[in-house]
């Protein structure tokens, strides 16, 4: 796929095509659920667009026995599918977290820039990576600190509320 999209600057339909095991679903369509979410699998790593996975979505991917959600765009699940897989206990990375890869590699480009430096590709990534296991510790600390252990998206969301408030605290605005 890499090949495809880089190289050839092709189509995925063109990619599922070749390959009959890929599904391709064109995104113009609109139904109630996406039916891409009924499919058997382990991960699902929804990263088009706000609120593609609903309640129903939620619902056909835990009777599927999916173990992990890891969000790829800006919330892509909708407040009651999140609270699905909350209570199925799956591993579940909301986008404030899962998706702070991209807003992490845009700080380490405008980094480089304004030092006018440049990092080789393993360079970023090692830093990138870095980053994001921060991140999940952080998650993950902050919700069992503050009793709801293993539930990332308290953890995120609290643990970005006390970032702020810690900054307005140290600039004496409170």
């Amino acid at each position: 796929m890499l090949e495809l999209k880089n190289v050839k600057r092709g189509r995925i339909r063109d990619y599922a095509d070749r390959y009959k095991k890929a599904i391709f679903m064109p995104t113009d369509i609109k139904l109630e659920h996406n039916p891409l979410w009924n499919i058997k699998a382990d991960c699902a790593f929804p990263s088009a667009t706000q609120n593609e996975i609903t309640a129903k979505d939620a619902a056909n991917l835990l009777k599927n026995g999916i173990k992990v959600v890891a969000e790829g765009a800006n919330m892509p699940s909708t407040l009651e599918a999140t609270k699905l897989f909350l209570e199925a206990k799956i591993l579940y990375g909301p986008a404030k977290a899962a998706n702070a890869g991209g807003v992490a590699t845009s700080g380490l480009e405008m980094s480089q820039n304004s030092a006018r430096i440049s990092w080789t590709r393993e360079e970023v990534d090692d830093k990138l990576h870095k980053i994001m296991i921060s991140i999940h510790r952080n998650c993950y600390e902050t919700a069992e600190k503050y009793g709801t252990p293993g539930n990332l998206v308290n953890g995120a969301n609290i643990a970005g509320f006390l970032k702020v408030a810690d900054a307005m605290l140290d600039q004496g605005l409170v």
